[in-house]
């Protein structure tokens, strides 16, 4: 089989970004400066293979790679269609971004780990990049096991308490890798193979078995652990409000996002629609989302620590994107219909939870403010910093023409047009819920003074500008103008030619067969 150059990226993203691990590895002990440089390039180069990825995806079709030449399904296949392309491209940006906003932070706030920090980032990098690009279902448990682990170590990196964070994450997420690995044996004992496409050419004579119906059981409680879906949520608070802040919005934007990827493929590209439609697990998926925005929004707003409200609104946000893929099935427009509302939220959210995170960081570096009551005046000290949470605040919310507002607009249409009605009730109380935990923060920060300006607010030094470094600032910035740049382009270009593609992939919204 000979592959033209971007055929050949699948394998190269995995690779380039193994090998960029232990080489940060080996230099750090040189030069500890060189890691930071070694992981930006890496992961640089990789989101440009993405993008050609995509490109190809779009223009000429699915990739299909063999490794080591042995044809599917004896050996390991790396498949890239519409779907992964476009989880792919919005792993390496958030990625990109929360590498570049840790030069100054890491040198700050972990100066003895600087090594092993960028050590694990790329190889949970590589975690996350291996899960989205393989075919083989067992090789995605691998990859999963890869970035869980880089993940548990990156959370301990802080110390004290995030150790005790790092170790309820690593024993819940060991049972979510272990329900996962269970219905891969499951569908192994049964079928023989673990390849996803000759899985899902053998499965369907067998979907009345209760072998093949308990390993999708299976994967759906481990992989709901993991994307931290209510109500398996509990690891989640404390990982997301110890860990260093570009862990927090990893963890948050991308993390959890990966393992609803990997529910999804599993569902839609192993078990396929017919299936999904045999079992009411689905319906049962929505009941549990809309519990979970619900209590995910009420346990935020009983929060005083910044970080770890915005980790249960992390868990509110799941809860959406989980609405929007047990609705898929039931939907049938050519704007909202399918896996277009879900997959629309999972960029929205990256955006939205990556900047509120970074900007959460951008206090403690400052001046190690953790809690919103300590925030008064800060609107004045750090303008641009306070601006773009604000901005990631109202997408939040849902104001227009923000990221959150187009999200929730398309979730709630697909509400209606499958007739779950409550849904919609629930959509517009948590949008409630959203801006009264949000507007705490933005009214603590700009219309309540710190005492300095209680006494002389017009000469006090504390007025003064005291912004976060360039390095960290522009990050924040770019996340914070794409939560309105992205509202746009989804407004004028609904449904965008990859998410139609995904939708024609799986037979979903206008493609779906009556």
């Amino acid at each position: 089989m000979i592959l033209s150059v971007v055929e050949q990226f699948p394998v190269l993203v995995i690779v380039v970004s193994l090998l960029s691990a232990f080489t940060i590895l080996i230099a750090g002990w040189l030069n500890k400066k060189s890691c930071w440089v070694i992981s930006f390039a890496t992961i640089l180069v990789q989101l440009v293979m993405a993008v050609f990825i995509l490109h190809h995806v779009l223009t000429v079709g699915t990739i299909h790679y063999w490794l080591g030449g042995w044809s599917p399904p004896w050996g390991i296949e790396y498949v890239v269609d519409a779907l992964n392309a476009y989880i792919l491209v919005i792993v390496l940006s958030l990625a990109l971004i929360c590498v570049t906003y840790s030069k100054r932070s890491i040198a700050h706030e972990l100066p003895q780990k600087i090594v092993s920090f960028y050590t694990l980032y790329q190889l949970l990098v590589t975690g996350l990049c291996g899960v989205t690009v393989t075919g083989d279902i067992f090789n995605m448990y691998v990859f999963i096991e890869i970035f869980s682990l880089s993940a548990y170590a990156l959370i301990a990196s802080r110390g004290k308490i995030a150790l005790k964070a790092s170790f309820t994450y690593l024993v819940l997420g060991s049972i979510g890798a272990c329900f996962f690995l269970l219905g891969i044996g499951f569908l192994y004992s049964v079928t023989g193979s673990l390849n996803m496409h000759d899985l899902s050419l053998i499965l369907p004579p067998l979907y009345e078995n209760k072998v093949v119906q308990a390993a999708f059981v299976f994967f759906v409680v481990g992989l709901s652990i993991k994307m931290a879906l209510f109500p398996l949520h509990t690891w989640l608070p404390d990982a997301h409000s110890f860990a260093p802040s570009e862990i927090s919005a990893m963890l948050s934007g991308i993390i959890i996002e990966v393992s609803t990827y990997a529910l999804i493929r599993v569902s839609f590209s192993v078990y396929t629609v017919a299936f999904i439609k045999l079992l009411p697990i689905f319906d049962f998926l929505c009941w549990v989302a809309a519990f979970g925005i619900i209590i995910g929004s009420v346990l935020a707003i009983a929060q005083y620590n910044l970080k770890r409200m915005l980790a249960y609104s992390s868990v509110s946000q799941m809860g959406y994107i989980m609405l929007a893929v047990g609705l898929s099935t039931s939907t049938h427009s050519a704007l909202w219909g399918g896996l277009t509302p879900a997959l629309m939220h999972i960029l929205n959210h990256a955006l939205m939870k990556g900047c509120l995170f970074l900007v959460a960081g951008a206090f403690i570096y400052k001046a190690e403010l953790w809690n919103i009551t300590d925030f008064q005046g800060l609107g004045r000290k750090m303008p641009y910093t306070c601006a773009a949470f604000m901005l990631a605040a109202i997408s939040m919310i849902g104001v227009p023409p923000s990221v959150g507002f187009v999200s929730k607009v398309y979730i709630i249409l697909a509400c209606l047009e499958s007739g779950k009605f409550i849904f919609v009730a629930v959509m517009l109380l948590s949008s409630l819920l959203n801006l009264v935990y949000f507007w705490r923060v933005i009214e603590t920060m700009y219309m309540k003074r710190g005492e300095g300006e209680e006494r002389s607010h017009s000469h006090s030094s504390s007025s003064k500008i005291d912004e976060i470094p360039l390095s960290m600032l522009i990050p924040v910035l770019t996340l914070a103008g794409l939560c309105i740049i992205m509202g746009v382009v989804w407004l004028t270009e609904i449904p965008l030619p990859i998410l139609d593609q995904v939708n024609a992939l799986f037979g979903l919204g206008r493609y779906a067969i009556p």
